[in-house]
């Protein structure tokens, strides 16, 4: 993994953990000669994971549509930063930048990348690592409702394990690494739908 397209708040939390996080976060993924990809802003886990992965001489790609350059304060201090003009166009930037998804704590638009890069795996339009990391059981709520979606039936048994979640760092990039794509519902046998 080369890049990973890192999700996670723009916000700044009142629990310092969060934001310690994000700083550990992205001086690992330098420290590991992984670059990131990320929403471009300046505040709150982004702002960190970037300032941080910079610091200790990481490669960091912002993208951020025009929308938001003023409101989430883009920062020029990336390696590059890429303006886009739309949402839309914003994910697309992260999936063909990077080599998968690392998702740290967060609220809508993280949710909403989140899945997603999930659907899109689902329907075959990437076959990269999607990784939950779950720090200080943040995510242990999706987790429940994601298993209750493919208890129902919403969640195919081939789809089950797109999510990879961890809460250490270390295990959900080796899980991410070791990752192998599944089978798209675009590859699936329509009867076996």
């Amino acid at each position: 993994m080369k890049r990973l397209a890192v999700y996670c708040g723009s916000a700044s939390p009142s629990d310092p953990r969060y934001l310690a996080l994000a700083h550990s976060v992205g001086a690992e993924l330098a420290r590991r000669g992984i670059g990131v990809v990320y929403g471009g802003g300046r505040l709150g886990l982004m702002g960190a994971i970037a300032s941080s992965a910079l610091a200790a001489g990481g490669e960091v790609i912002g993208v951020i549509p025009e929308a938001l350059v003023s409101g989430e304060v883009a920062n020029y201090d990336c390696t590059e930063l890429q303006v886009v003009a739309t949402m839309h166009e914003r994910k697309a930037a992260f999936t063909r930048l990077s080599d998968g998804f690392l998702i740290l704590p967060g609220g809508v638009g993280t949710m909403d990348e989140l899945w997603e890069a999930v659907s899109w795996a689902q329907l075959g339009y990437h076959s990269k690592p999607v990784g939950v990391l779950n720090a200080f059981d943040f995510y242990d709520g999706l987790l429940a409702f994601n298993r209750h979606m493919a208890e129902v039936g919403f969640v195919r048994p081939a789809h089950q394990g797109i999510i990879m979640a961890e809460s250490e760092l270390d295990l959900l990039l080796e899980r991410m690494h070791a990752h192998e794509p599944i089978t798209p519902i675009t590859k699936m046998n329509p009867d076996t739908l």
